[in-house]
């Protein structure tokens, strides 16, 4: 009777990781679908980025906007889609190269601070409204109305050949 509900237990135990499992992939798979947009601030006046220059952004190579108000990098939270995203398509980095370079970055007083972080859309969006000079990134459908979206490319997140796909 033991062996019987043993059983019955590892069964339950590997159809709910199973179950666990297969949701984690469909939403890999519908996020891999949607695009990610960068916004800023509303009063940030940039409307387009090429990619080599959102690259420069997020690599505080280049630190303040055209009128020379200081850039503040939003970052998701390790474990985000997004995040893993923007490492890949922005960076070319993996989250330990990512830390290490950041560390580098401030240990060698290049940048003031790093990037902050954020642990959710909603946040990201509150904060890139509130804190002028600010950059982030979140998924196209996430995107709310007091946010400037911007260009990549010459393309918005909805247009084809849209680079962060």
């Amino acid at each position: 009777r033991c062996q019987t509900l043993s059983l019955a237990a590892l069964v339950c135990v590997l159809a709910l990781r199973a179950s666990s499992a297969m949701a984690e992939d469909t939403e890999i798979r519908e996020s891999i679908d949607r695009p990610v947009a960068i916004v800023v601030h509303p009063d940030t006046d940039v409307s387009n980025l090429t990619m080599q220059e959102l690259r420069d952004i997020f690599l505080a190579e280049q630190q303040y906007w055209p009128d020379k108000s200081r850039i503040v990098l939003l970052v998701r939270a390790p474990a985000a889609y997004e995040r893993t995203f923007v490492l890949n398509r922005i960076y070319q980095m993996s989250e330990a190269e990512f830390r290490r370079y950041w560390i580098a970055k401030m240990f060698r007083a290049e940048v003031p601070s790093g990037p902050r972080v954020v642990f959710s859309s909603n946040m990201a969006l509150g904060l890139v409204t509130a804190i002028p000079g600010s950059i982030t990134f979140m998924l196209a459908s996430d995107v709310g109305p007091d946010v400037k979206v911007l260009r990549i490319d010459g393309k918005l997140p909805h247009e084809d050949g849209y680079p962060l796909r």
